[in-house]
């Protein structure tokens, strides 16, 4: 799958979360990249075996204050080749992709990675 394909396919996840949450995410990028560096897969502790599909790294809107505003954006990157390397059938790098977009924005809005779980299980959405 091309990078142009791939970046369709995560435009299409970010528009599928409403205007709503699009109209509350603040201060936040998506990207895209084709897997983890090695200095962001040690921040977050992962080991060289550990998959991910995508990465939420900034300060959730729950815990900002006046200064934040004044930061960086957040970023989102989504990991091309993880995904790749798990699904072939566009259908469901679609939804992966849809998911983990999904997730990580979870992530944005102050979710810690339990209640982001419990609620992909209730949803029956997880990756």
């Amino acid at each position: 799958m091309s990078d142009d394909e791939f970046l369709t396919i995560v435009d299409a996840g970010v528009a599928a979360l409403g205007p709503v949450i699009l109209a509350r995410m603040q201060n936040v990028a998506v990207v895209v990249a084709d897997e983890l560096t090695p200095a962001q897969r040690e921040a977050q502790g992962l080991s060289p075996d550990e998959v991910l599909f995508g990465l939420y790294e900034g300060v959730p809107l729950t815990e900002r204050g006046f200064v934040e505003e004044l930061l960086l954006p957040d970023k989102i990157t989504i990991f091309k080749l993880p995904i790749l390397a798990t699904y072939s059938d566009p259908a469901e790098i679609a939804q992966c992709v849809t998911n983990t977009v999904w997730h990580e924005v979870a992530h944005h809005f102050g979710m810690d990675e339990a209640e982001v779980v419990a609620e992909e299980e209730r949803r029956g959405k997880w990756l």
